[in-house]
């Protein structure tokens, strides 16, 4: 079944609405014909399924049979990644959505490449939150993740965030595998941390300078393995291990 979006204040009442991005994807690329079903989503976790209604030349009507509401995660994952040298970002939001990050915050630390003014920000976080889109139509996913403005790295420390667990992907010789890091903070607590951070790197990765400002923010460094990786793969790695480690115990308490 075919997926769309629209934002919150589009989805009220028993009719939605397809114009813009979404209605020419619906009209000119999958020619949706009337009674066709469909599902929307509206990144905030509601699914409606939806019976196409009416066409125009540049909208379509949708009748709603069904809403459901899929609740968020416990946690909430904010991905702190150092931006990459041209589209990599895109490939790196597309997963973080798959494996359920609800943040992601693009750095501009000492060994990114990529310099931008405020327009040039802005227009990048538009394309971004587009690619977010794409990719929970794409895997069904209920939430759609925050996309920030590109930061600067001191910009993001003066905020000051809090998070029950900070992690940052480190090559440095005192690391130790995540799974540890959980272990130990659901010893001490009782609990599964509710807001979890992680960092990572660009290509040449943090320097020193801005490793200890990590840490010193109370990020625990983590072992990615015994092979250096890239930008991606290591963002990727990352959240496939918070993923499965959170999803591991809600799934055992079932």
């Amino acid at each position: 079944m075919h997926r769309f979006y629209l934002p919150p204040a589009s989805t009220r009442g028993d009719s939605l609405r397809l114009d813009g991005r979404e209605a020419h994807h619906a009209l000119h690329v999958l020619r949706l014909k009337r009674g066709e079903l469909v599902t929307v989503l509206d990144g905030v976790g509601n699914e409606f399924l939806c019976a196409v209604e009416t066409n125009s030349r540049n909208a379509v009507t949708l009748s709603v049979s069904l809403k459901n509401f899929t609740p968020p995660l416990p946690c909430s994952i904010t991905l702190l990644q150092a931006v990459p040298r041209g589209k990599i970002i895109e490939s790196i939001i597309q997963k973080a959505v798959e494996l359920g990050a609800r943040r992601i915050v693009p750095l501009l630390t000492e060994h990114v490449v990529t310099r931008l003014d405020d327009r040039d920000a802005a227009d990048k976080c538009t394309k971004w939150q587009q690619v977010a889109i794409a990719a929970i139509k794409q895997c069904g996913a209920a939430w759609l993740p925050e996309i920030e403005p590109p930061t600067t790295f001191g910009e993001f420390l003066k905020r000051s965030e809090k998070f029950d667990l900070s992690l940052v992907g480190s090559l440095q010789k005192e690391r130790r595998h995540p799974r540890e890091c959980f272990r130990e903070f659901q010893a001490k607590h009782g609990r599964l941390p509710q807001r979890v951070g992680v960092w990572i790197g660009p290509e040449g990765d943090f320097t020193p300078e801005e490793l200890e400002a990590i840490q010193a923010s109370g990020a625990l460094p983590i072992s990615l393995g015994r092979l250096v990786l890239r930008v991606e793969t290591a963002a990727i790695y990352c959240l496939s291990i918070l993923n499965y480690e959170l999803n591991s115990v809600l799934e055992s308490k079932l």
